[in-house]
């Protein structure tokens, strides 16, 4: 299991070259990656998109690139001639005008705009490709140790708030019986002592067996046990599962509501109540999980 939260970074130089990777996950419904480099990179964005969603499912990923070229051959110095040469007239021109000191060197020529020119030399795009996936793939390595790492506390939280549920739902499946022979005692009570006399048995059974089939449960603690299960199968599974858990423990929240809203018992209250506490703490974890 993983989470969606990570960080990776790696620095790889050869030969002149240097490129720095730096990803960051966070949580994300998708897999959305964000890739921000030079723009003479670019040709590269889409090959970095599928390399990352080669090893992460869901998360928002930033992907930082920084680039540098300092080979000898990296940048070209070109002078602009005629500019120069134009340059050189208007001040010549100049220089003969009355108290005007002619004092051009070359150092003031270079100083002037646009004569000399710094341009980037066309670099080796498939030395650039292979050090980039280089750095890429270490960074990937890290932010993924990260994501495992933080993923073993998850792992122990989920664990310990599906068994706290397990242990509420049992006490809710030990108490269900209980409900309707309780309900019998009390309005075989409430009705001799409305009319003065026991009251009639068949009636009696006629409602307690309606009031049996409104409150019956046994479905929904068969559902929820199921989902349950499920939920601790897949917390063993591999690759991406939070989506999964994530309607598991929706699907959970559906039979708790449902068992809440057919019983009018107390203690049963009571266990809901702790078990919608326990669901509310699940899925907020499981918003984590990749």
């Amino acid at each position: 299991m993983r989470s969606m939260t990570g960080y990776g970074q790696k620095r790889v130089a050869e030969d002149g070259r240097e490129i720095t990777i730096e990803l960051k996950s966070v949580n994300h419904r998708f897999l959305d990656i964000n890739p921000r480099m030079p723009r003479g990179m670019l040709f590269l964005e889409d090959s970095i998109r599928k390399e990352i969603a080669k090893q992460l499912h869901r998360g928002h990923v930033d992907a930082f690139v920084v680039y540098r070229n300092t080979t000898e051959n990296a940048r070209a110095v070109s002078v602009d001639e005629s500019l120069a040469t134009s340059y050189e007239a208007a001040l010549s021109a100049l220089a003969k005008l009355p108290g005007v000191r002619d004092d051009r060197s070359v150092s003031f020529f270079a100083s002037l705009p646009n004569i000399i020119t710094i341009t980037e030399a066309e670099d080796d795009l498939g030395a650039v490709e292979a050090l980039t996936f280089k750095a890429l793939s270490e960074a990937l390595d890290l932010l993924v140790a990260m994501r495992e790492k933080e993923a073993e506390s998850m792992l122990a939280d989920l664990t310990a708030h599906l068994n706290a549920l397990e242990g509420i739902v049992s006490g809710i499946e030990a108490r269900a019986p209980l409900v309707v022979a309780a309900y019998q005692k009390k309005l075989h009570a409430r009705v001799e002592e409305l009319l003065g006399a026991p009251p009639d048995p068949q009636r009696l059974s006629q409602e307690i067996a309606l009031f049996a089939d409104r409150a019956a449960i046994d479905e929904e603690i068969a559902r929820l046990k199921s989902h349950m299960l499920q939920f601790g199968d897949c917390l063993e599974k591999p690759g991406s599962i939070g989506r999964k858990l994530d309607f598991l423990a929706q699907e959970m929240g559906r039979e708790v509501n449902t068992i809440g809203s057919k019983s009018s018992d107390l203690p049963i209250a009571s266990f809901v109540l702790e078990a919608k506490s326990e669901l509310e703490k699940l899925r907020e974890q499981v918003q984590n999980v990749e």
